[in-house]
Parts: structure tokens; C-alpha cells; sequence
């Protein structure tokens, strides 16, 4: 698939991006002064719609389609792992920290796993790999602070 989209597009896979530009299309439509003149907002308003790629459309397209199918096949069904171990409020509690810790890592790193790790390491880009290399020393690193494993 990261071939054929290679192929097709002319670039590789990567979600991260999404998640700023539904925010720059969000400032763009709430208040288009402030968006285009943000240090970070500013550049992705600047080429017009932030929502023109199609890989927006299909990391946004991921959750609709994902839970339509699941509930056509009878499985689906919300849950949160953790919870009865944890409790409730701080499994999502923990989930919101790490969530929001890897959003601003993928942002700060220039890529989310698949963009920089898996489409970046495609093309051999020695910056994947120094990122999957420290991306798993951390989750490592991580859950042996936090579990003890």
C-alpha cells in the first residue's frame, strides 16, 4: 500500500498533519485574521483550503468507516481498557497526557509514526530511523517507569 500510494501521489503516508490542518480550517472559518497571521496556523491557510489533500479526508474518513463496518458486523462496541485496573478517570486521564504528548512529539519530530517512521524510512531517510529508534527506546523507557515491565 505505502508503494502504491508512493506510486499514485507522489509522496508517502502520514496522519499527524490532519489533525492541523481541521484546526487551520477551524481558525480559517472562525476567525480568518487570526489564522493567517499565526506563526503556525499562517503557513498552512496560506495555500488556500488547509483541507484540499486527500489524505485529510482519509484519515478523517478512518473513523466513520472503521465504526459503520464494526457495527454492521455486530462488534462494535465502546470500552476503555485499563479501566477496571486503573479506574475510569485516570486511565482516561493517562490516555489525554499521552495522547497530547505524542501529538506535540509528531509535530516537533516533523512526522507521526507512519509519516516519518514508516514513509521516511521507505525512502531511507536516516531521520526515520534515528525517529523509530527513539520512538521505541522511549515506549520502552516508558512503560518499564510506569508498569515496572
Amino acid at each position: 500500500m505505502l508503494l502504491l500510494t508512493f506510486v499514485i501521489s507522489g509522496h508517502g503516508l502520514g496522519a499527524s498533519g490532519t489533525f492541523s490542518h481541521v484546526v487551520a480550517a477551524a481558525a480559517l472559518m472562525v476567525a480568518p485574521q487570526v489564522a493567517q497571521t499565526h506563526s503556525y496556523l499562517g503557513p498552512i491557510v496560506a495555500e488556500g483550503n488547509p483541507m484540499s489533500t486527500w489524505l485529510d479526508w482519509e484519515v478523517l474518513g478512518v473513523f466513520p468507516g472503521g465504526g459503520g463496518v464494526a457495527f454492521m458486523a455486530g462488534r462494535f462496541r465502546v470500552q476503555i481498557d485499563g479501566a477496571r485496573s486503573q479506574g475510569k478517570s485516570l486511565r482516561l486521564g493517562k490516555a489525554r497526557i499521552g495522547g497530547a504528548l505524542a501529538g506535540y512529539g509528531a509535530r516537533l519530530a516533523g512526522g507521526c509514526t507512519s509519516g516519518l517512521g514508516l514513509s521516511g524510512a521507505a525512502v531511507l531517510s536516516i531521520s526515520a530511523f534515528v525517529f523509530l529508534g527513539v520512538f521505541f527506546a522511549s515506549g520502552l523507557l516508558v512503560s518499564r517507569l510506569v508498569r515496572g515491565v
